[in-house]
């Protein structure tokens, strides 16, 4: 066996397979790895779930409180590397510390997401030297909190057509801004501020970089009062306004002309570690929902012995192990590429904007998929609750409005579902990915006689490999015969593309499951039930997004052949006992306690 690894492109998943040899996973963490998460995990259960109340008081200063004992614990400094004062810890690490600290409250993660990604990265990836060196060492420890300015009240997904404006002064020196941002994370107690303006009448937004400490006029800069927020109640949100605001010409980041381009680099950033941010949050829920499912007694019995609750728990640990399958996956293939490059000469931060920018498609599969789950777990797990789920006085309720804002930040959910397969598109127009042979043979493929052969699918986990293969063929069978009727006018097709979007994240998911139950597990073990599971789901939910898609566009033989192609990609030769999976799983949970 060759000892080559396949390094798969950003989006190359759905026309290449890979063997599970070559998926990284959590039960691969390094000595380094597991004493970060266990010194993390300490420190959440010893600082932050005993003040679950307070944060839901709006104790603003719990929270800042909270992110400085962050700070001289070296946690807000994961990612900065050691010559700005931070430890300098891989991709996966930094994925990692987000994941165990922002499970145990909304809040929090809020402030820290906030602070260790679009707070400081948009100045590490772009800022100059003498940048790097006056801002990053402050945030890094914590001396200082960083807030990044970009959505407007009339900017919010088009964040270009931001009215923010920068003019230069008349002697040269300053850029004078004026304008309003909203929806500004930390903005009570950051004193580092990313922002973007239009420079005059430019084309595009320009970033610029300020101390709030530092102006020669304090009340250039001024904030709207705390906004009152479904959840993350702790989390500071206020509204800025810029008011003949003097900045340094040399404080703008990066180039003229170059804001937008940085603020979709941080927000690809953002999108991954927002997939991991909800990790925690999804194991805590289903714990706690375990725990009161084996103390509640109906009947006479405890609820958890009930198939609709463990049916419930099933799913809720199911979804774990897919939302840690993928974005584990996916923080490899970034830390991965961006040791490529560095060996290649590139520096680290040109390297890491380089290599999210090529998983941008996986950035976006994660972001939408973990925080839909999320949601999803959080509602399961009031309704395991019962009367008692919807009360302030369990911690339910607090999760499940803490888990909302998840689908809106780093661009809502429809935004990146329609990215994710526009990002496609534009990699097979710029020739970076093949989509077109692919799609061209499966389209031969159905024009063929079905073999009817029987496969042998002896050797584990067999049989969900060659689905998972079939599914890819539904993904460019539709996406491929779409974009041949439509061509440059695809993206006015947001139904037809948002159908496409599930197929995509179904499989992504359900792929990286299967090959992590592969690579870890045996065939018996509870994770291959997960897989097995999930896969089943995916099927049946890719069935539908594709079945829709196609009577939206297709007719007469064309429809009758992509139909039957699709029942040819999605059948199983061996179906599985859905209900006895379930059960297995459930047993597993209901018996551990937790997840």
């Amino acid at each position: 066996m060759s000892d080559t690894k396949t390094t798969l492109k950003g989006g190359e998943f759905i026309i290449k397979d890979i063997p599970a040899a070559e998926l990284f996973s959590l039960e691969e963490l390094n000595d380094e790895q597991k004493m970060l998460r266990e010194s993390l995990h300490e420190f959440m259960e010893r600082e932050v779930i005993p003040n679950r109340e307070r944060f839901e008081q709006k104790d603003y200063a719990l929270t800042e409180a909270t992110m400085r004992k962050l700070g001289e614990l070296g946690t807000l400094g994961i990612a900065v590397p050691e010559s700005y004062g931070g430890l300098g810890m891989g991709f996966v690490s930094t994925m990692l510390a987000c994941d165990v600290v922002s499970g145990a409250n909304g809040s929090l993660a809020t402030a820290y997401g906030a602070h260790t990604g679009i707070g400081t990265l948009p100045i590490l990836l772009y800022g100059t030297e003498e940048q790097k060196q006056k801002y990053l060492p402050a945030l890094a420890t914590g001396e200082k909190f960083g807030a990044y300015c970009l959505t407007e009240p009339d900017a919010g997904s088009d964040a270009n057509s931001g009215k923010t404006r920068a003019v230069l002064s008349e002697d040269g020196k300053h850029y004078i801004i004026n304008g309003q941002k909203m929806w500004i994370s930390n903005a009570g107690f950051a004193d580092t501020f990313t922002l973007f303006a239009r420079i005059e009448d430019d084309k595009n937004i320009t970033g610029f970089v300020i101390n709030r400490s530092e102006l020669e006029d304090p009340n250039s800069m001024t904030f709207g009062e705390e906004e009152h927020k479904l959840g993350i109640r702790s989390s500071s949100t206020r509204q800025v306004f810029f008011n003949d605001m003097k900045i340094p010409v040399g404080n703008l980041l990066g180039e003229r002309n170059n804001g937008f381009k940085i603020a979709l680099n941080a927000l690809n950033a953002g999108r991954i570690k927002l997939a991991a941010a909800n990790v925690d949050g999804q194991r805590r829920i289903t714990s706690l929902a375990i725990n009161y499912a084996n103390e509640r007694k109906q009947f006479g019995v405890s609820i958890s012995t009930f198939g609709a609750i463990r049916k419930k728990i099933a799913e809720m640990s199911t979804g774990i192990f897919v939302s840690e399958s993928g974005a584990y996956r996916a923080a490899k293939n970034v830390e991965d590429k961006i040791e490529e490059l560095v060996t290649g000469g590139m520096s680290p931060e040109n390297a890491e904007m380089n290599a999210l920018a090529e998983y941008a498609v996986e950035c976006s599969i994660l972001k939408v998929y973990v925080s839909d789950l999320t949601q999803h777990i959080a509602d399961e797990g009031i309704q395991i609750y019962g009367g008692m789920g919807f009360s302030e006085d369990a911690p339910m309720e607090a999760a499940w409005r803490d888990s909302r804002i998840g689908r809106i930040y780093e661009g809502t959910n429809e935004i990146n579902r329609l990215l994710a397969v526009g990002m496609l598109i534009k990699k097979t127009m710029k020739g970076e990915l093949d989509l077109l042979k692919p799609a061209m043979a499966i389209g031969k493929e159905l024009m063929g006689i079905p073999s009817f052969e029987v496969p042998d699918y002896s050797e584990y986990m067999s049989e969900e490999r060659a689905i998972l293969h079939n599914l890819k063929k539904v993904f460019l069978m539709v996406a491929g015969a779409a974009l041949q009727k439509y061509m440059m006018d695809i993206e006015k097709q947001q139904h037809l593309l948002l159908n496409a979007s599930e197929i995509l994240n179904q499989i992504y998911m359900a792929e990286s499951a299967v090959l992590r139950a592969e690579k870890h597990f045996d065939t018996d073990s509870v994770q291959a039930a997960m897989a097995r599971l999930n896969l089943y789901k995916a099927v049946e939910a890719i069935t539908t997004a594709a079945k829709e898609g196609i009577v939206s566009f297709a007719e007469g033989d064309e429809q009758r052949m992509m139909l039957s192609g699709l029942r040819r990609f999605t059948k199983y030769t061996n179906m599985p006992n859905v209900v006895a999976l379930t059960e297995k799983v459930a047993a597993h949970f209901v018996e551990k306690g937790s997840y």
